[in-house]
């Protein structure tokens, strides 16, 4: 037999997942699968004498009549049904989320002959078991669904290089490729190292586009304080979201996830705010940080007038980016005024107060790789410029 994928390993492996659908209305002619559909032959139509039918039963009469009816109706349709053919269902279908759709079936094994729907699937229930962010998930499915519409119902050991290659130029823009890239890279390793029903990587010598990092847009401090007062105006939890990205440097996934146990201000004017993330992956973005006099204040107002419960703020992420421009645009501020730029502006700050390369590496949770080097050197830049 063939073994299963390590996703149903890890949950002991003796059942495979099914998927459960509704059931539908039956139709008037049911039958189970395979089993012939036949017609009566010869209904009768039962004569009754009208010289016999007393008015008890003219009433037997009708309903004799109508069941005679409903015999002649059903065998009518079972003749009907004779000249179709049946037509056998798929076994399961996979949309391009990777998601299994119509009736309930097992999911087959992975082996390295697996078309691409069904490998697309059990990487999805991996990711999802290991918790990693819905986005992440979407993004990888969206690529890999366009790759195997590029490429057909294809094997997994007959994809080459050469599809790799033809896939990633289909686009015109570094960003796209790659996007595409990082989630062949991420689907084919799941397959190799997780999986091992491959031993060849067709993403390998494939290297990504280099992407100059954009100049951070950032907000003076004119532009801030405006920023802040206009925040006030509006309510204490507007104002309060803006102080989190702008005088903390807090990303939006991350304004969206604190909780309000993660807040100290038993210290009256010496409040401080944890970072705390409950994936392992990233405990070393974990920090701690403090806030000025004026945001106690302003959180016990929010915890009164809110009451919020698990998270301190309860909103979508598409939300919090209406509210920054809402904000920006009430305060007259001629920028495109994203989370992101108020983190810039948070950063460009901290390097104005003397934070290094080091520093703003620890102070924003990011790793010290190259790549986050290059980008805290920016603000570096900035505030020299300043």
């Amino acid at each position: 037999m063939p073994r299963p994928p390590a996703s149903a390993r890890k949950s002991g492996g003796a059942t495979r997942p099914r998927l459960v659908t509704t059931e539908t209305e039956a139709s008037p002619v049911t039958k189970t699968e395979n089993e012939a559909i036949e017609a009566p032959e010869n209904v009768p139509t039962p004569l009754f004498p009208v010289e016999e039918i007393s008015p008890a039963g003219a009433v037997a009469q009708e309903e004799r009549a109508a069941v005679s009816a409903f015999q002649r109706g059903k065998a009518q349709a079972a003749a009907q049904a004779k000249t179709v053919r049946a037509i056998q269902p798929q076994l399961f279908s996979i949309n391009s989320k990777g998601e299994l759709i119509s009736p309930a079936a097992e999911i087959p094994a992975l082996n390295s002959s697996s078309p691409l729907d069904v490998a697309r699937w059990w990487f999805r229930s991996h990711l999802e078991q290991l918790n990693r962010p819905k986005n992440t998930i979407a993004s990888y499915m969206y690529d890999l669904a366009g790759f195997e519409e590029y490429t057909g119902p294809t094997a997994l050991d007959k994809v080459t290089s050469g599809d790799v290659a033809a896939y990633l130029a289909q686009s015109q823009k570094k960003s796209t490729r790659k996007r595409r890239l990082t989630s062949l890279g991420a689907f084919f390793k799941y397959l190799i190292q997780t999986e091992k029903i491959l031993d060849r990587d067709p993403t390998d010598n494939f290297f990504a586009d280099y992407i100059p990092l954009k100049t951070p847009v950032v907000l003076n401090q004119r532009e801030q304080e405006a920023l802040l007062e206009t925040a006030t105006q509006e309510n204490i939890r507007t104002f309060l979201m803006i102080y989190f990205m702008v005088k903390l440097g807090f990303t939006r996934t991350e304004l969206l996830a604190i909780q309000p146990e993660h807040i100290d201000v038993s210290d009256g004017p010496n409040p401080v705010v944890y970072v705390s993330y409950d994936d392992k992956r990233w405990l070393k973005k974990e920090r701690k940080l403090t806030a000025t006099p004026d945001f106690t204040q302003a959180f016990q107002r929010y915890i009164e007038t809110f009451q919020p419960s698990r998270k301190l703020f309860e909103m979508l992420p598409q939300s919090v980016n209406k509210l920054v421009e809402r904000v920006a645009r009430d305060a007259e501020i001629n920028k495109k005024v994203t989370p992101q730029s108020l983190r810039d502006t948070f950063a460009v700050e901290e390097a104005r107060n003397g934070a290094n390369t080091i520093d703003l590496l620890k102070i924003l949770g990011l790793a010290p790789d190259p790549r986050n080097r290059m980008s805290v050197e920016r603000y570096l830049k900035l505030a020299v410029a300043a």
